[in-house]
């Protein structure tokens, strides 16, 4: 095992072994003291913790808000536990919008439930929100992924998943509307309120 602490966050990297499976990782990972204002995730067998900041967190409850003018309580989850294709992906995504009908097995939620998934940067993450999660979120077809990138001020919005790679993706500024009227979606996000930094 490796732990690299970083300004941004803590990697724990885990040792390649037939041992280790999603659910004996989180099991140690629950046992383990997580820095209160941490979220802890495991991407592709690396264990994630990264810091959840007050900007952070108010771009995803504006999120969460504007999903839930379509989207019962229930089928809208933050920092909840879903494994996703490929080598170890248990994934604790900022906002995930399930689908009518969608049903937990074996106590987790299924990513072929997903209709829409939301990730807001922080610095430690970026790498994993633009590369390993896109690829995860592509091979499971997870038909709307929205990378919101306060450092930058921008939002990225990925559709058509299709072959392991999202076929069209858009790039515009805080303040420009997402546009999800044509997909599973059907509604558009404000973006006014995000903040950048």
């Amino acid at each position: 095992m490796t732990i690299e602490l970083t300004d941004n966050g803590i990697e724990i990297e885990m040792a390649e072994s037939d041992e280790f499976s999603l659910d004996a990782m989180f099991d140690w990972l629950e046992r383990m003291p997580v820095p209160e204002g941490f979220k802890a995730e495991i991407v592709e067998g690396a264990v994630v913790m990264s810091p959840q900041r007050d900007n952070h967190w108010d771009i995803i409850a504006a999120i969460y808000d504007q999903l839930r003018t379509r989207y019962p309580r229930k089928r809208v989850k933050s920092d909840v536990r879903i494994d996703f294709p490929g080598r170890l992906n248990g994934f604790a995504c900022d906002v995930v919008a399930l689908r009518e009908g969608a049903e937990k097995e074996k106590g987790l939620w299924q990513y072929q439930d997903i209709e829409f998934v939301a990730e807001v940067i922080s610095r430690g993450t970026s790498r994993n929100d633009y590369g390993l999660k896109l690829k995860a979120y592509a091979v499971a077809e997870v038909p709307v992924y929205l990378i919101v990138d306060p450092y930058s001020g921008t939002w990225r919005r990925y559709t058509l998943p299709k072959d392991g790679k999202y076929h069209h993706y858009l790039t515009l500024d805080f303040g420009e509307p997402v546009d999800l009227t044509e997909t599973v979606v059907g509604l558009t996000l404000d973006t006014a309120e995000f903040d950048r930094g």
